[in-house]
């Protein structure tokens, strides 16, 4: 897996069913800019993966954004980690209805060597305060640590439903 983060993402306009009132016109859609601060800032997120049998689940989950990513972790015998292995489609959301950030993306197992490992230790110091603070070789081992990150694919997000509903779309990886 490249380490290099994904490219800043296309922007558009959500498709909803006539009525919910979403603009056509491109004035008034939130960036990038506006948005990612919040996947950084969150200290609570919501993870929905697919069970083997089609059905869902969701869990609440801490991680970090970083470098485009989020990077979360966990034994990878939890039903989350092991659905993500045999689809890796996900999503990630936080708490908030009104001020709406929704990730789609795909889950992999990964590793956090050298510089990473360290910048995500200083990244999840939020958690702190909570009894959390992994070291920067927490994600080192032959497993990883139970170390995931989601490359989003497609994020929609409002702050002000419905005038600034945006679809920021990422470039496929390489």
């Amino acid at each position: 897996m490249s380490d290099a983060a994904p490219g800043e993402p296309s922007t558009d306009r959500p498709i909803f069913p006539e009525g919910y009132g979403i603009p056509e016109a491109a004035d008034g859609q939130l960036s990038w800019s506006q948005v990612e601060p919040r996947l950084v800032a969150a200290k609570h997120y919501w993870l929905s993966s697919v069970r083997p049998d089609g059905t869902p689940h969701s869990v609440p989950r801490w991680g970090v954004w970083l470098d485009g990513r989020f990077w979360y972790d966990g034994a990878p015998t939890t039903r989350h980690a092991r659905n993500a292995e045999k689809n890796p489609a996900v999503t990630l959301t936080l708490e908030s209805g009104t001020q709406a950030v929704i990730l789609e993306g795909t889950s992999v197992a990964t590793r956090a060597d050298g510089d990473l490992g360290v910048r995500l230790s200083a990244a999840f110091a939020k958690y702190a305060d909570d009894g959390y603070a992994p070291g920067p070789d927490s994600w080192s081992g032959a497993d990883g640590g139970g170390l995931r990150v989601i490359t989003p694919r497609r994020v929609l997000a409002w702050f002000q439903f419905p005038t600034d509903c945006t679809r920021f779309t990422f470039a496929a990886a390489s």
